[in-house]
This record gives structure tokens, C-alpha cells and sequence, in this order.
């Protein structure tokens, strides 16, 4: 174990998209990595834990150290809240580690939302709203206590999501094919970006996505864009979003007392971007005094070496 001004941790963020790890020592990146998903309830536990493996290979490889060098590994995994999911992911990972020869030393799995906030406030409070694939709010409150909401997955909610934008653009086009709604130009972008897909055998849309030609979100920015240009089946689709995802911040809010600004800060690669969504959110809260928008102090990246930091010294106090 390494002194308190000689850490090498590895920080993970596990994301409904993409992941990325990184090696620090004393502030300075020695290594990172990249990979797809890791959420769980994208994935499975396992292949989940795979993947995340393979990143922290990545990383070993890449900054030329052995794995008994690394002091501490935290690991914010989307889609894993409760205590005995992170618990299973933990031991999981340590045992498809040991079996590789590799040592992980002071494991912990915790939200990837948990470290975005870590990171957005370098540890002070206030709230992050994440839009990307998925969606979450989570705040930390005057005495550290993480309050947390949406975040259910585009099976149950996730309103105004990558996923949700996605798959409104989608109802919104077989709604218009059908005559029960307006046409949409969504539906005419969809076809020259998925070759399986023809106008004339329109069913070929179901078996298009069965077969994973494409995703919900992948159709977002053309939704986006679509309503950018005029298109009203896709404005209302971001309009209606943008509604959906004020409720989130709005809900932990409660939480603050009334008569102190609260910090929020937007993340995630939609809100993250020069977005048509990110423009009207912002437009929205704006008129709520309650809010003070704020930039992200350090990534999610950041805030999972952080943690890590912060677990290293409170085991040598």
C-alpha cells in the first residue's frame, strides 16, 4: 500500500454507452482505455464484469505496471445502486481476476451517476442531471447523504433519455406510415440510414431492430435534427423531453433548503454537447430561481479517483 501522497488507482466509468478507465498516480494519468457497455442490465453481471476486466488489462499494459501496484480500484457502473448488486459485482470481478493472476486491491463498485457527482463538485453538494443513454438525477445533501432519482432504464422510464428520444422517433414514424399520426422526415432518414429497411414492406423496421441494425438512441440526433428543421413530430418528441427531464431535478430539490441556491450541473454526452435539447432545457430552468447552473468541476473519471483517494486515506487515518 502506497503512502498518502503515493496512490495509483484505476478509475472506471461504466456507462450505458461506452466505458472508460484510467490510471492515475498522484494526479497524473499514467494509462487509459475505452470500451463498449458494461451496464448490467445490458449485459448481464458477468459479461459485464468481463468487460471490465479487459479494460483494467488495458490499462495495466498500457502504463507498464503490475496489478499489485494499483492501491485501489473504483469502478462506477451504470444500472447498480443497491448494495448487494455492487456486492455482486465486486466479488464477481475479484474472481475472474484471481483466475487471470491479477490482483485487485481495495475494490469498490458503486453508481456510475455516484462518481459523476463526485466528480461535477469535487465533493460538495448540489445536483447532476445525466442524460446520455440513459437518464439519472442524484444529489449529495448537507450530510453526505446521496439522494437519487429516475435512473429505472428505458424498460420502465428513463423519459427524455437517448433511449426514450429514440424510441418516441420510432413510434412517432410507424405512427405516420399507419395514417394514425403525422408523417414525420424522420421516417425518410431512418430508411437511407438502415439498408434493410424499405417503405414498401414497412415491417421490415420490426425486423430491422429485432436483428440490431440499429439502436434506439443511435436515432436521437436525427430526431434532433429533424425538429431543428422544421419537423413537428420531432419537436414535440424534444419538447416533451425536455418536460420529462425538469421533473428530475425538481424532485430532489426537496431536499435543499429553500433559501440557498442549489449548484446543478448537466452531463452526459447529450446534455454534455451543443444539443437542440440541451438549448431548451436550459431555457427551461433557467426561469426557476431555485438553480444555479454550474460546469462540472472534474469528469466522472475524476470523481472515481477521488473516491478512491478518499478511501486510501481514511484506511491509513
Amino acid at each position: 500500500m502506497g503512502t498518502q501522497n503515493d496512490f495509483t488507482i484505476i478509475g472506471i466509468d461504466g456507462g450505458g454507452s461506452k466505458t472508460r478507465g484510467i490510471i492515475s498516480k498522484n494526479g497524473e494519468t499514467l494509462a487509459t482505455a475505452t470500451a463498449g457497455t458494461t451496464r448490467v442490465g445490458t449485459v448481464g453481471f458477468t459479461e459485464s464484469a468481463e468487460r471490465l476486466l479487459n479494460v483494467i488489462k488495458d490499462l495495466l499494459r498500457t502504463a507498464e505496471i503490475e496489478s499489485k501496484e494499483i492501491d485501489a480500484v473504483v469502478v462506477g457502473l451504470a444500472g447498480i445502486w443497491l448494495p448487494d448488486e455492487q456486492q455482486r459485482a465486486v466479488s464477481l470481478l475479484k474472481m475472474l481476476a484471481r483466475s487471470e493472476g491479477i490482483t485487485l486491491n481495495d475494490l469498490i463498485v458503486i453508481s456510475d451517476a455516484a462518481i459523476a457527482l463526485e466528480g461535477a463538485f469535487a465533493g460538495d453538494n448540489g445536483i447532476v442531471l445525466i442524460v446520455g443513454t440513459g437518464t439519472i438525477g442524484i444529489a449529495k445533501v448537507e450530510d453526505g447523504r446521496y439522494e437519487r432519482c429516475g435512473g429505472w432504464g428505458i424498460e420502465l422510464d428513463d423519459k427524455g433519455s437517448g433511449a426514450w428520444i429514440g424510441r418516441e422517433g420510432l413510434t412517432g414514424i410507424v405512427r405516420g406510415i399507419d395514417g394514425r399520426g403525422k408523417p414525420t422526415s424522420l421516417t425518410e432518414k431512418l430508411v437511407s440510414l438502415i439498408p434493410a429497411i424499405s417503405l414498401e414492406k414497412p415491417r421490415t423496421i420490426v425486423s430491422a431492430y429485432i436483428e440490431g441494425a440499429f439502436e434506439y438512441a443511435a436515432l436521437t440526433p436525427h430526431v434532433m435534427e429533424c425538429a431543428a428543421n422544421g419537423d413537428t413530430v420531432c419537436m414535440d418528441i424534444i419538447e416533451r423531453a425536455v418536460d420529462h427531464l425538469v421533473e428530475t431535478p425538481n424532485a430532489l430539490a426537496k431536499h435543499f433548503p429553500s433559501n440557498v441556491p442549489i449548484k446543478l450541473a448537466l452531463m452526459g454526452g447529450i446534455m454534455e454537447n451543443d444539443t437542440l435539447l440541451r438549448k431548451l432545457f436550459l431555457e427551461k430552468i433557467s426561469h426557476d430561481t431555485r438553480y444555479q447552473i454550474v460546469q462540472p468541476t472534474l469528469t466522472a473519471l475524476d470523481g472515481a479517483v477521488n473516491l478512491g483517494v478518499n478511501l486510501l486515506e481514511n484506511l491509513d487515518a
